[in-house]
């Protein structure tokens, strides 16, 4: 049933598995996923989950690049329809020349096929009655049976599978067995009825290396050990629960001692945001590494404390995952749309310090890196991911574990330092660049102590409303920010292949769609120098590169441009400068979107590079 000529690709498809939240289907997909790297082929997925309760419809995106692009495509070249309540949209979906792979135990009337796209019936609910009498193994071995079917039609190889299988259930011999025969059910009754390989194909190939395969709030919770932390404080919220979880799974295997089992490691679920952050701030005051994790709309109950911790400086650190909003917004949708709530949380005159991880691989050694400059600043500092980063598997390259590492806790007043009698102020700049030295509770019995304080007060931390004592405290303040921008991440610069004055600046989870779509305007002959931030306070080379530039689009997702905000504030920039590229309907962004995009605003502009213009890029899918 196809009229159209049906898409043909090695290495280089987008599948879709439409399914029912639940039902099971997760650790399938993930596992059609893994078979196709141990293939040597790079692969991006994508859930796309419901925020409310069981049985509802849920999908499951991936793409397949043997380029080793992991910025979604958009589009859809294969769909496993699995869901009855989102058939029509999920046919509908489908590009032309697409394949549908459904459960055809159930005969459907031909209005709900398309003529243009291959329809691929496997019988998987009939072959799972027969084959396995107890109900709920049917439900599950189901999903494996249709993975095993699209290994027989991508031809994949189906001794990497199995091998897959035996392990995800190693130890549990009777789902191994199970899983195992259910697998090459759908194999070998995709190989006896459908020619195979179909358009679509996986063929071997040597591009993943030594990546792994991880998710970004797994590497926080990793990162978070490696940084020394030892205390959290935090309060289950979508999508950053998961970092508290793997905090707690990596402190049981690091921070347990082996002999007596007694934990090195405190994790407090409290009653809500406000108290963590509270819990995470008493514990930094007495010299603890702590943190939270937590999403928007607890970043909107934490902004008191979050002021507190400014001004009585008080390191903390802050996993941002963020999501759609406003007020709940969309919880299992990603955005960048904190960026302004967390960068000047609380009232008054406040600036955070922010950190934007593009991979997984940097939401470990940024996350880890937080705690030093938390310490080093003796402020919060905020590590900003978003739903797509934190709760997503990507590919990136090895963590760097290094059992010598040493913690930068600052500047810290030792027993010894107050027993030789050097001058302790808790406020007083004595070096220049805006932060004090501090003492922990206990360093001493009868010196170096402090009242901490959230109102006005001397460098000697001596309650005070006098208007110099106020100026002083606040020029230093900004001192301490202006030393952050020597301390922080550098942005990364990427120079065009061809000298340009246009240049784009992105970061955290646009940076793989940015890096796709510099390639997609190369070869239309549009040529941008790119800078990915990675850090606020922004450093000299930030302003240096918009300087560099006639034009620079900013790319992010939310709907205000709040990157585009900041910069314009914080570098006293105009705003005509700098040209907007806005996603935030809740999806990632895409190389096509951001190229389309760049180039209808370039040749509204009438930029010369642009002359003629022909723009092969509006046939990508957004």
């Amino acid at each position: 049933m196809n009229t159209r000529q049906a898409i043909r690709s090695t290495n280089d498809f987008v599948i879709k598995f439409a399914n029912v939240n639940g039902s099971g289907s997760a650790s399938a997909n993930e596992l059609f996923a893994r078979a196709i790297m141990r293939m040597g082929v790079p692969v991006s997925p994508r859930n796309i989950f419901p925020s409310n309760i069981q049985g509802m419809p849920t999908w499951y995106e991936m793409r397949v690049s043997g380029a080793g692009w992991l910025a979604r495509r958009g589009g859809c070249d294969m769909m496993v329809a699995m869901n009855p309540q989102t058939w029509d949209r999920d046919v509908a979906e489908l590009a032309p020349g697409g394949y549908l792979v459904y459960d055809s135990t159930k005969m459907l009337p031909r209005s709900k096929f398309r003529d243009d796209i291959s329809v691929i019936g496997i019988p998987l609910t009939e072959l799972c009655s027969r084959d396995y009498p107890d109900v709920r193994q049917r439900q599950l071995v189901r999903n494996i049976m249709y993975v095993g079917a699209l290994v027989g039609l991508l031809d994949i190889d189906l001794a990497v599978t199995e091998r897959l299988v035996s392990e995800q259930y190693r130890g549990k011999d009777k789902l191994i067995d199970a899983n195992l025969r259910a697998l090459r059910l759908g194999h070998d009754y995709a190989r006896q009825h459908f020619a195979c390989p179909l358009g679509l194909r996986v063929e071997r190939a040597d591009a993943v290396g030594d990546r792994i395969f991880i998710d970004g709030n797994s590497a926080c919770g990793l990162g978070a050990v490696y940084g020394g932390a030892t205390v959290t404080g935090w309060y289950p919220i979508t999508p950053s629960t998961s970092v508290i979880e793997a905090f707690s799974s990596y402190c049981r295997k690091f921070r347990t001692e082996p002999d007596s089992g007694r934990a090195r490691y405190a994790i407090a679920q409290a009653e809500d945001e406000l108290a963590a952050i509270g819990m995470v701030i008493g514990a930094g005051w007495n010299g603890a590494r702590a943190f939270t994790a937590t999403s928007g709309p607890g970043i909107s109950l934490m902004q008191e404390f979050l002021g507190l911790a400014y001004f009585a400086e008080i390191p903390a650190v802050i996993y941002d995952v963020q999501r759609g909003g406003p007020s709940t917004g969309m919880p299992t949708r990603t955005q960048q749309s904190d960026l302004l709530a967390c960068a000047y949380a609380s009232h008054g005159d406040t600036r955070h310090v922010l950190l934007f991880p593009e991979d997984p691989y940097e939401c470990f050694t940024l996350g880890a890196q937080a705690f030093d400059l938390a310490e080093r600043l003796q402020t919060p500092v905020f590590v900003m991911l978003d739903l797509d980063i934190g709760m997503n598997e990507r590919l990136c390259k090895p963590f760097d574990w290094d059992d010598s590492r040493r913690y930068d806790r600052g500047k810290l007043l030792s027993h010894e330092d107050l027993e030789a009698g050097k001058d302790f102020g808790r406020y007083l700049d004595v070096d220049g660049d805006g932060i004090p030295y501090r003492t922990i509770p206990g360093t001493h019995p009868t010196k170096g102590a402090y009242f901490t304080r959230g109102t006005t007060r001397n460098p000697y931390a001596k309650y005070s409303e006098a208007g110099t004592d106020y100026v002083y405290n606040m020029e230093r303040l900004r001192r301490k920010f202006d030393t952050a921008k020597t301390l922080v991440p550098a942005p990364v610069l990427t120079k065009a292949a061809a000298p340009t004055r246009v240049g784009a600046i992105c970061y955290g989870s646009t940076s793989p769609a940015m890096a796709e779509a510099i390639t997609l305007l190369q070869d239309d002959g549009l040529h941008l120098d790119t800078l990915r931030v990675r850090a606020f306070p922004f450093s000299d080379e930030v302003m240096d590169f918009i300087a560099a530039h006639d034009q620079v689009f900013v790319v992010e997702q939310n709907e205000s441009a709040q990157l585009r905000t900041m910069l314009i504030n914080e570098g006293e920039i105009s705003p005509k400068k700098l040209v907007r590229v806005l996603h935030y309907d809740g999806t990632p962004i895409t190389a096509g979107f951001i190229a389309g995009r760049i180039a209808d605003e370039l040749a509204a502009l009438k930029v010369s590079a642009l002359e003629p213009h022909a723009n092969p890029l509006r046939k990508v899918a957004p």
